[in-house]
């Protein structure tokens, strides 16, 4: 099995692990209601979007609280973060918020994080959400939320600004602390 339980982590589908599925199942009906676009649907899509990533919170704390952490969880978690953020920025960059090569900047780190992860996975070993990731993952959240709301060109450099500076430090970081894992770092 590619996954094992680690700890006292509840079975396979625990509470955690389905936060993390409903978070997955949002996300294309958070992009069909962007793409609707009936009166309203930017703030029904963003009440979407705040709910998904509300289980990001919850399940983490669950998890970590409940001592139901699995090797599914560390895998699964970030990946469905990653879909979740570039749903959102994806839509950003159609609608002219977001620049291209910030979106680029951030696809970038993701599959190479992704790529580092699925490395270390075929040496038997999960590497879970760092500090630096998390923080990425939820002042990233922050920014897309503010977004939707019209705010002053300022605001929307600030937040693009904090999305890649936390996206490059983290990236950073993982490689650092995992460098073990790639063959040419042995």
């Amino acid at each position: 099995m590619i996954f094992r339980e680690s700890g006292e982590g509840g079975g396979f589908l625990n509470t955690p692990n389905k936060l993390t599925l409903v978070r997955i199942a949002l996300i294309p009906v958070f992009l069909a209601v962007l793409y609707m676009g009936f009166p309203g649907s930017n703030y029904a899509a963003l009440a979407i979007f705040i709910l998904a990533s509300a289980t990001d919170f919850a399940d983490g704390y669950l998890a970590r609280h409940r001592g139901q952490i699995t090797d599914f969880g560390k895998f699964l978690d970030p990946l469905a973060d990653k879909v979740l953020v570039f749903a959102a920025m994806m839509w950003f960059v159609e609608m002219g918020v977001i620049p291209a090569w910030a979106a680029l900047i951030v696809a970038i780190r993701e599959f190479a994080v992704t790529a580092l992860r699925l490395i270390a996975l075929d040496n038997g070993r999960v590497i879970a959400a760092a500090r630096s990731g998390k923080i990425k993952t939820a002042s990233t959240m922050l920014c897309l939320t503010v977004l939707f709301f019209s705010v002053p060109g300022w605001t929307v450099h600030l937040c693009v600004a904090v999305i890649i500076v936390t996206t490059t430090v983290s990236g950073v970081e993982y490689f650092i602390k995992n460098k073990d894992t790639l063959n040419w770092a042995k």
